[in-house]
């Protein structure tokens, strides 16, 4: 059995693909075989030893998704090396901050865009002695050693003799030696470095694959971050070990050609991709004509009794079996064809993802498995089974145990703890940090707030340090809240604000598409989405649909005044982190003045 990501590397060239990874050039896709990655992996390999970096050295990667990034992070692990990858998307002063804290000796860089951000923060990145360019010419900059890629391949080429060493190379990593620095997204403060080790990649990789089926010859997109811990893991790592073709998509822009492109069998995604595919839909539905907006809710009430069904295993009968291949035939295999018509497993992690765009993927015969875990774990935890899923819920825990305790547990406040083969040393540099993250047991604080069901599946409730605290001394979980309302067709996004404060607001971001439509309808004069959103009568609308989801909730759960916007929270935008999950306080000082003029005189 594998042991480490090294070893990973050399059972996975067994499957032998004429397109073990494939990237866009010229408008078309250009396969590279398994063959190829040994030889430019090897060749790296040999490169990197020559320019002195040596195990347990640090090298930075600052790029997109694409073969060069997948392949130096397989030359690094076969030498020893420690990765720190940093988001492409970071500014400037946050790439500065992870290249220094993690003492990168060398960073590889996939543009001069990239490049730029490096050569701005040098002269204060002290161990910093080299960059490669992945693409273009290397400029020349006094007292910098900047390189390419191809001169990295060529140093290889010169020493083709040798490459026979490297393979031994990678037969003397150990399980518990450290593989890589995942900086957390930092929704609060700067970023902490979690060390996860060899073993702790493949304790996850190999316990996915037990629960999710995937065969080799399949294919699947890469186009969340490898910065990101769940497509490194997943997208990255345990599809190459299946032997599953890895397509990187670089412009998410384009998603859904690439769809109808590469025709994927396979799907990683972060919630927020298919709740913008489910959007999307909804929105086409939204503008048809009566018939068609009949037929798909026709299709939708046929198709929420058979995903009833799916998520337990079970047939239908015979009328709902002859209703569903009718709603098949007229909505769903078209939605099927959308995602390029051979999806067979898709998975969902990062964030929660919503009853309803849950449900509707399942309806349309594309199941979504969702699952649960973080930077610091490897990062799944728990996953739902095939005939196990409940829509809300993360599934059942990886592991039952291990050595001889719950694998994973909540403490008497709920929050998640767990412990495993898969749970991170501790972060870089910070044993403060660390200590905190443990507890005495040695469990680690997941910062989670969950509940288990019958069956032992685990539901998120919230973020331990998200509750909110009315002034009336009520705690409110804003998550479950803003799940609720970004469900309503009106609504994009929603944050949920209230703490210390005598009632809920929410800033919410307005689906521009259904708002203008309902604006045409009503006759309401705009020249812009910017004055849509501030007319009192938007507000008015929204605010109406609100008051229906307020129905059920509690009084002191009710929002009972928002901030309407019409300006997506982004990454681009600071709102959003490379994970795409909401930087709260970053959206409460974006908003600050607005929230305040909705509590004046309370």
């Amino acid at each position: 059995m594998i042991k480490t990501i090294a070893e990973l590397f050399y059972e996975a060239l067994g499957h032998d693909l004429p397109d073990a990874m494939a990237f866009k050039a010229g408008g078309t896709y250009v396969p590279l075989s398994h063959r190829e990655i040994r030889t430019i992996v090897e060749r790296l390999a040999l490169a990197l030893r020559h320019e002195g970096i040596l195990e347990g050295d640090r090298v930075a990667i600052l790029s997109e998704n694409r073969p060069e990034w997948a392949m130096a992070d397989y030359a690094c692990a076969i030498l020893g090396i420690v990765t720190a990858p940093v988001y492409p998307t970071l500014n400037p002063n946050s790439t500065e901050y992870i290249i220094r804290h993690s003492g990168a000796r060398m960073i590889l860089c996939s543009s001069r865009a990239q490049l730029d951000k490096v050569l701005g923060a040098w002269s204060r990145l002290p161990e910093l002695q080299a960059a490669v360019l992945m693409d273009g010419e290397a400029p020349e900059v006094p007292g910098r050693r900047i390189l390419t890629w191809r001169d990295l391949q060529a140093a290889g080429r010169l020493r083709e003799d040798q490459r026979p060493q490297v393979r031994e190379w990678a037969s003397r990593r150990d399980p518990g030696q450290l593989l890589t620095l995942i900086y957390t997204s930092g929704t609060t403060g700067e970023p902490k470095g979690a060390m996860l080790t060899h073993g702790n990649l493949v304790s996850n990789i190999l316990a996915a694959l037990a629960v999710l089926e995937v065969h080799p010859g399949q294919r699947c997109m890469s186009f969340l971050p490898l910065s990101h811990i769940f497509e490194r893991m997943g997208g990255h790592y345990t599809m190459f070990h299946a032997g599953v073709a890895i397509y990187y998509v670089t412009d998410l822009e384009n998603l859904p050609a690439a769809f109808l492109e590469v025709r994927p069998q396979v799907l990683l995604a972060v919630p927020r991709v298919y709740e913008k595919v489910y959007a999307r839909i909804r929105e086409a539905v939204a503008a048809a004509g009566p018939a068609k907006r009949y037929l798909f809710h026709w299709a939708m009430w046929v198709g929420r009794k058979m995903a009833a069904l799916r998520y337990v295993g079970k047939a239908p009968g015979i009328v709902l079996g002859a209703l569903y291949r009718a709603a098949d035939k007229a909505v769903f295999s078209k939605v099927r064809e959308r995602l390029g018509g051979r999806l067979e497993i898709s998975a969902s992690g990062g964030a929660a993802l919503g009853a309803p765009v849950m449900e509707f993927f399942w309806a349309a015969g594309v199941p979504v498995f969702e699952g649960y875990g973080l930077s610091e774990t490897s990062p799944i935890l728990t996953i739902n089974r095939v005939n196990q899923v409940r829509p809300g819920y993360v599934g059942k825990p990886l592991l039952d145990e291990w050595q001889g305790k719950p694998f994973l547990k909540l403490s008497g406040d709920g929050e998640i703890l767990c412990q495993g083969p898969n749970v991170t040393l501790g972060y870089w540099n910070d044993p403060f940090a660390t200590g905190q993250a443990f507890d005495e047991e040695g469990y680690f604080r997941t910062g989670d707030i969950g509940a288990m069901d019958e069956l032992g599946r685990l539901r998120i409730t919230d973020r331990k340090k998200e509750l909110l605290v009315t002034s009336g001394g009520k705690n409110v979980a804003p998550q479950p809240l803003e799940r609720l309302l970004a469900q309503d067709k009106y609504i994009a996004q929603a944050v949920v604000i209230g703490d210390h404060r005598n009632f809920l607001s929410a800033i919410v971001v307005a689906n521009m598409a259904s708002l203008r439509r309902w604006a045409e309808r009503a006759g309401i004069p705009y020249a812009s989405d910017a004055e849509l959103v501030a007319r009192p009568e938007a507000v008015a609308k929204v605010m109406a649909r609100i008051e229906r989801i307020n129905e059920p909730l509690s009084n002191f759960e009710r929002i009972r005044k928002i901030v309407l916007s019409c300006e997506e929270m982004t990454l681009d935008s600071g709102l959003l982190t490379p994970s795409l999950k909401i930087k709260r306080k970053a959206v409460c000082e974006r908003y600050a003045e607005a929230i305040e003029r909705l509590y004046e005189g309370s």
